[in-house]
């Protein structure tokens, strides 16, 4: 296995050169990350162009060490940094200048120095940080190279290597970490933009630099089962998101903590890095207008930018439609809970509404979700009996062919949505889907609201209640007991499957110990548990 043991500045440059012509070849596939709620330009170019910057200003600097290289570029990513993600690339820069003061060469254990002090630099000038984003991904993959470092005699190569494979992890991670990339199926777009980066930098150091012109950077994907492209429409107002401002302050004495204490309460994703001559300012603000005239009474402003990111949201979703794999029929499921949407999901729903029980959106809300989806033909889940008749009404309100499988529960909706055959005409489905519905019994397991009596019950008022398809047929002081009443008025053993999914008040260890009990019983039945997430009922049971 090659070793390499230092690095020169000139090598150093030539190597982040390579990287940066390695993010050009992938920048497209990165912006198309970028998900709702925050619009920000396009990640990938961002990236890319603040790298160009870098490595141009880097081969500006007339000394050849590793010192003078790396604040060169430091200098060129300050400067041409564009975006979020580019201010954050700045800084980890900025970080890695300050850690390499007065080094002449560059090894193993330097770069593990380094991209640990870029991490916590990057940190820094963030005023609200957010895990989950590039940010996890450069601590990840600086604690994976420094413990390399502290193990692999210094080797260059092998440093570069566990950073490269910890922040493919990360990546893959964020998900788990930020619910708006799970919603949409994405990993996070600049710490996939700083992954093909490091990756870049490592193939120059390998010798692949021949090889690299015939590849294409790897896009990582999630480690967690998500469907890609699955949008969630949201059933509340939109929020504006105002204007994506960004400017270069120069003058004497800049303090950027002052300056970023004055802007917090003038907008969000505030950046503020650089330093008492130089500062660079990101922020999304409603008013871009004060924020200048603000930094206009400390120095002078230079590249400013402002971007009308609501227009920006805009052309952002046009263009997320086109690049949606074209489908002949789209389905929309209504649920609540991240577990039952991440069910619908896995199961080839197109675009999950949120609602429910007690939650059933309007007929807007449903149509606002057809026109969405890409397709002429679209098929409504809506998983609820009171919202059978609201998902009805969508037909006459669109050009589009809408058909409704009048699925009244949760369990019907998914073994709708499993006898979907892609294969099928829209009619065949339609027909296939409806007839499915009905080869599940649901069990429903949720909290009285008032004393009563009903079917021979007496109820008291928050005493947990059992439907067995709509029908009240069981009431007990014990969650679990009033779900084994239910069970014993159906005939398990003609059934094969039955699936558990918990609510939000539910905890995991109570419903494994409830599906334990059913196997112990029925040893026949396979007997799956599952996070459901939904509110108001403690459990949903599917028999089949």
């Amino acid at each position: 296995m090659k070793q390499t043991e230092s690095i020169s500045g000139h090598d150093l440059r030539e190597m982040f050169a390579t990287a940066t012509s390695w993010l050009e070849k992938s920048a497209p596939e990165v912006d198309a990350l970028n998900v709702f709620p925050v619009p920000d330009g396009d990640t990938g170019t961002n990236m890319l162009l603040t790298m160009r910057s870098t490595v141009e200003e880097a081969h500006r600097s007339p000394d050849g060490s590793v010192s003078a290289m790396v604040k060169a570029m430091s200098k060129g990513a300050l400067m041409g940094a564009r975006g979020n993600s580019g201010v954050i690339l700045s800084q980890i820069w900025r970080g890695m200048a300050q850690s390499l003061d007065d080094k002449e060469v560059l090894t193993g254990k330097d770069l593990a120095e380094a991209l640990v002090k870029a991490s916590e630099t990057a940190y820094k000038g963030l005023s609200n940080p957010v895990e989950g984003t590039i940010l996890t991904v450069i601590k990840d993959a600086a604690a994976a190279a420094k413990a390399q470092a502290e193990s692999s005699q210094n080797d260059l190569i092998s440093v570069l290597e566990a950073a490269v494979n910890a922040a493919s992890e990360s990546v893959a991670n964020t998900p788990n970490l930020l619910p708006v990339l799970r919603e949409a199926g994405v990993v996070d777009a600049g710490g996939q933009g700083l992954y093909t980066i490091l990756e870049g930098a490592l193939r120059h150091l390998r010798g692949e630099r021949e090889q690299m012109q015939f590849r294409k950077p790897q896009m990582i994907t999630s480690n967690i089962p998500v469907a890609t492209g699955v949008p969630h429409i949201s059933t509340e107002d939109e929020i504006p998101f105002g204007y994506c401002t960004e400017f270069l302050l120069k003058g004497e004495q800049i303090n950027p903590d002052k300056l970023r204490t004055k802007l917090e309460k003038k907008g969000v994703s505030l950046i503020v890095v650089g330093d008492e001559v130089t500062a660079r300012v990101h922020i999304h603000t409603l008013d871009p207008g004060h924020v200048l005239s603000y930094a206009a009474s400390l120095g002078t402003l230079h590249q400013v930018s402002i971007r009308n990111m609501d227009e920006q949201h805009h052309d952002f979703l046009e263009m997320q439609k086109e690049r949606l794999v074209a489908v002949d029929t789209a389905i929309i499921a209504v649920a609540s809970g991240e577990g039952l949407s991440d069910v619908f999901k896995s199961l080839g729903a197109t675009a999950i509404v949120h609602g429910g029980q007690t939650m059933n959106p309007s007929t807007k809300e449903l149509l606002n979700a057809v026109e969405a989806v890409a397709s002429d033909k679209v098929i409504l889940l809506p998983n609820n009996k009171n919202i059978v008749t609201t998902a009805q009404q969508v037909k006459s309100l669109t050009k589009k062919t809408v058909a409704v499988v009048p699925s009244e529960a949760i369990p019907q909706g998914v073994a709708a949505l499993l006898s979907f055959d892609y294969e099928a005409d829209f009619e065949s489905n339609v027909e296939n889907m409806t007839k499915a519905k009905s080869s599940v019994k649901s069990i429903e397991i949720t909290r009285s609201v008032r004393a009563t009596t009903l079917n021979g019950l007496h109820i008291k008022k928050k005493q947990a209640i059992g439907l067995l398809d709509d029908r009240l047929i069981a009431a007990d002081d014990d969650t679990a007991k009033a779900l084994d009443k239910v069970l014993d008025k159906v005939d398990l053993n003609t059934a094969e499957v039955v699936t558990i999914y918990y609510g939000s008040d539910t905890k995991e260890a109570d419903a494994e110990t409830v599906g334990n009990g059913i196997r112990e019983k029925h040893p026949h039945l396979q007997v799956e548990v599952v996070k459901g997430g939904q509110p108001h009922y403690d459990y949903i049971v599917s028999v089949e």
